[in-house]
């Protein structure tokens, strides 16, 4: 793996997470984040549309005059994400069902165009390729994670509804924890905000402290 590699993978995933960075994509972030299963679905499906969309950009973006660019970029992403609604829609229908609406709004998902823009369109169709697998998976983990936290906090359960992405007759549903008072806030809007805030306050933490022992290491050596 070459160091640029490793770059385009650890900023997709971390240092520059399009969900905890950026700050991207926060309506279908917030609202398909009710549970794990939901969290799953659009998060593979994010990772597919980000790969398939940075390859077609990077693969035509010699051909595109500077003015016709955006719309092309856009009538590219909503043919990947077309893609997505029917295989979905084929394979797994109760998850298209559940997803609803924020399945083809992928199509307007600010990560989707900002990496179309600032990346895709600057570079060849490997490297193109590396940065949206990287950047969906970066923003899928940050979903699956609030999807998570929402269901336990709500339900007391993890992965319930699992036969909505695996077919009839699966349950992976893991029980955590019995009580007749759950915190419902977490599945409402407010409470979708006040995870996502935790999230970003996890990893802020985590940087500092990650930033304080590099220094102390440096400061020791020296």
């Amino acid at each position: 793996m070459t160091p640029e590699t490793r770059k385009t993978l650890a900023n997709g995933l971390w240092h520059n997470n399009p969900a905890l960075v950026q700050i991207l994509g926060l309506c279908p972030l917030l609202a398909t984040s009710t549970d794990t299963v939901n969290a799953i679905g659009l998060g593979l499906a994010t990772i597919f549309v980000l790969t398939l969309s940075n390859t077609l950009v990077a693969a035509t973006r010699r051909w595109l005059r500077p003015e016709i660019r955006i719309p092309v970029f856009v009538l590219l992403i909503a043919g990947a994400v077309t893609v997505v609604e029917i295989l979905i829609q084929a394979l797994a229908y109760p998850l298209y069902q559940s997803l609803g609406i924020y399945l083809a709004l992928i199509v307007t998902n600010c990560v989707i165009i900002a990496r179309a823009e600032a990346y895709a369109a600057k570079n060849p169709v490997l490297p193109a390729a590396i940065d949206g697998a990287a950047m969906g998976t970066g923003f899928a983990f940050v979903l699956i994670l609030l999807g998570g936290l929402r269901e336990i906090l709500a339900t007391g359960t993890l992965l319930a509804g699992a036969d909505r992405i695996f077919g009839a007759g699966t349950d992976w549903t893991i029980r955590l924890y019995d009580s007749e008072h759950h915190l419902i806030l977490a599945a409402l809007p407010p409470g979708a905000f006040l995870c996502y805030g935790l999230l970003i306050a996890g990893k802020n933490i985590i940087n500092e402290q990650y930033e304080h022992r590099r220094k102390k290491r440096t400061a020791s050596g020296s």
